[in-house]
């Protein structure tokens, strides 16, 4: 199966030309680049989110594969769904899926169900793909959409996750990329989601999945991907990770003027 777009001309760009120049302005590229373990970046349109996820872009070494995951808006499809088709298509082309990692990491727990109903219309994989291919014309992917996971089964995916890549990584010697994809808070004054979203974003830095899990929970914030961000964390730090860095956090009152209810967008390397 080929994955055909769901949200081109939406929330991004739906003409190669056009969402070539889009990228072209949104990626800042640094000379240094930072050896990126795993990444933070929101997924709204372009317009809103695009400036800060083209930041964190900017600043990493272009993969050779990316695990991408992002939370379940649909509702559709298993709780931890494991894409298994051939491809993701975009207005750049063809992104083929890397089923030697896929088969690696449906190994490795039970956890993780080979599915495409979950993937069909969720957007929160779908617009990071064509940074990646920007940044790498031959990347490969491996998406994972999740539902709500505990404590327990998010520290169990992040260890089989980062065991896969392990094994991946010695059989290959690719670079491979851990993309978590998610926005901050949800509707509320742009003063609440400043003030919320630091505190998430506080614990990420600290590299905790629990302190993030017990902020969110604790401070009602609607981070929508909470299990992505915190399954990376856990993988990351079992890869080796010791740090992480905030890139740029804004709101979408910062595009439109209207801070009265506002979504977060942080952009995070994990290192």
């Amino acid at each position: 199966m080929k994955r055909e777009p769901a949200v081109a001309g939406y929330f991004y760009p739906g003409e190669k030309e056009s969402l070539l120049l889009e990228l072209k302005g949104l990626i800042k590229f640094s000379q240094e680049k930072i050896p990126a373990l795993g990444i933070v970046v929101p997924h709204a349109g372009y317009m809103y989110s695009g400036g800060v996820a083209g930041k964190v872009y900017g600043k990493i070494s272009p993969p050779d594969v990316a695990i991408i995951m992002g939370p379940n808006h649909t509702g559709l499809g298993e709780r931890v769904s494991l894409f298994d088709g051939e491809s993701f298509l975009t207005p750049l082309g063809e992104v083929k899926v890397e089923r030697e990692l896929v088969e690696l990491l449906f190994n490795e727990t039970k956890l993780v169900k080979k599915d495409r109903w979950a993937h069909i219309r969720e957007h929160s994989l779908e617009v990071q793909v064509p940074f990646l291919q920007f940044l790498n014309p031959q990347v490969k992917i491996v998406p994972l959409c999740l539902s709500e996971l505990d404590l327990y089964e998010i520290r169990e995916l992040g260890k089989a996750l980062a065991k896969a890549v392990k094994v991946y990584t010695e059989q290959t010697g690719k670079k491979t990329l851990i993309v978590a994809s998610s926005d901050f808070s949800h509707y509320e004054p742009h003063s609440v989601a400043n003030k919320k979203d630091g505190l998430a974003i506080e614990e990420i830095l600290k590299l905790s999945e629990e302190g993030l899990l017990k902020t969110v929970i604790g401070q009602r914030i609607s981070m929508c991907g909470i299990m992505p961000v915190s399954v990376t964390i856990v993988a990351c730090k079992e890869l080796g990770a010791k740090n992480a860095l905030l890139v740029d956090y804004k709101t979408s009152g910062d595009i439109t003027g209207d801070y009265s209810a506002v979504v977060g967008y942080g952009g995070i390397i994990i290192y």
